[in-house]
């Protein structure tokens, strides 16, 4: 009879695997790639910096003094959002770094709806087995979006999860803060009914409705990223990576004014402008949307037709080629109109007008 206080072979050959050496590297995190990436990003967050950053990457937090001068009362406004399966599709083209500039984008536009400009961004980006190359790519998206949106990338997290996100996958998600004078913000308590609603487009499906577009084009079309199609202007991968558009530049002075003529805006992202619209309007009104005001990029159609998609679910799921509503009064439409084409909105145009109501949108 065996004695129990003696190991057996079995046992012993357990006992040896238990104590061969192991480290985080063979457990599938490589904390030298993660340096590597620090270095990469450090550089391209430096580019960023505005005079209130006070820290440098690599910090355990971000500093940052932001100038309150000529606020009367200044108010922090944030946002947090992702780029949703959006980043599918930069993994099938191998193209990554359109979907930071979409996440900076998005996060503003977030903000803008209540009047505020972006004081500095940060962003969260976990994958399965760290790239320092996807991820220095990634970031040049984000470093461009915070240039052009003049905020500072002020820090953010790479996390390697091996397990946890297949290999070559990541998810991406960022958080921004702004300001805003209490006195200038927009909330839409103005807004009543007769108020023209304002289109500006979209330069695609922006960042929402991927998981039926995907669907529709990969699954049921059997397309690849590098197809094309009739009744697509471009290449399968090139149309579906258009990055999201940042609304702050042609609204900026508009926000600034004195008196502005905006009373509420809208960021038209998921649940289209069905349900958007409603965010920004107050209890006992409606709108009511000309679908035939403006033509929306041939993305929307192609979608529509190929899923056949009905219209009340095309409205819901997709931008349709409206990415912000400016809601105004009805005696200011044409002046707003105006002071938008000289920035640079050429296709602004009315798509409807604020109504009675329960908040419904109505299409016709």
């Amino acid at each position: 009879m065996a004695d129990p206080l003696v190991p057996g072979k079995d046992e012993r050959s357990a006992t040896s695997e238990m104590r061969t050496p192991v480290d985080y590297k063979s457990a599938g995190v490589d904390i030298d790639a993660g340096h590597e990436a620090v270095r990469r990003i450090r550089a391209l967050a430096r580019g960023t910096f505005t005079p209130g950053v006070l820290s440098e990457i690599g910090s355990f937090g971000g500093l940052f003094r932001p100038d309150l001068s000529g606020l009367a009362e200044p108010v922090l406004v944030s946002s947090a959002d992702g780029v949703g399966t959006k980043l599918k599709v930069a993994f099938l083209t191998g193209r990554h770094g359109s979907v930071g500039l979409d996440l900076v984008n998005h996060c503003v536009n977030d903000i803008l709806v209540q009047g505020a400009t972006p004081l500095f961004f940060l962003d969260y980006l976990a994958t399965g087995r760290l790239s320092p190359d996807v991820t220095a790519e990634v970031v040049v998206g984000l470093a461009k979006g915070c240039i052009e949106n003049g905020c500072a990338l002020l820090g953010g997290e790479t996390a390697e999860m091996p397990g946890f996100y297949a290999d070559g996958e990541y998810d991406l998600a960022g958080f921004v803060v702004g300001l805003v004078d209490r006195a200038r913000v927009i909330d839409g308590r103005r807004i009543h009914a007769g108020d023209s609603l304002i289109g500006l487009r979209s330069s695609g499906l922006h960042t929402n409705g991927y998981s039926l577009a995907r669907h529709i084009i990969f699954e049921r079309l059997g397309l690849a990223a590098d197809s094309t199609a009739e009744g697509l202007d471009g290449v399968v991968g090139e149309v579906l990576l258009r990055p999201h558009r940042s609304y702050l530049g042609p609204l900026r002075g508009l926000l600034a004014e004195a008196e502005t003529p905006i009373k509420g805006m809208a960021h038209i992202t998921g649940g289209g402008l069905s349900d958007n619209l409603p965010r920004v309007l107050p209890e006992g009104t409606g709108a009511e949307v000309d679908c035939g005001s403006w033509t929306p990029p041939p993305i929307f159609r192609f979608l529509q037709h190929h899923g056949a998609v009905p219209d009340r679910d095309a409205y819901r799921t997709f931008n349709m080629g409206i990415g912000m509503v400016v809601v105004c009064a009805a005696d200011m439409t044409d002046l707003l109109l105006a002071r938008l084409r000289d920035v640079g909105e050429s296709d602004a145009v009315v798509i409807g007008r604020v109504t009675s109501g329960d908040g419904t949108v109505r299409y016709r």
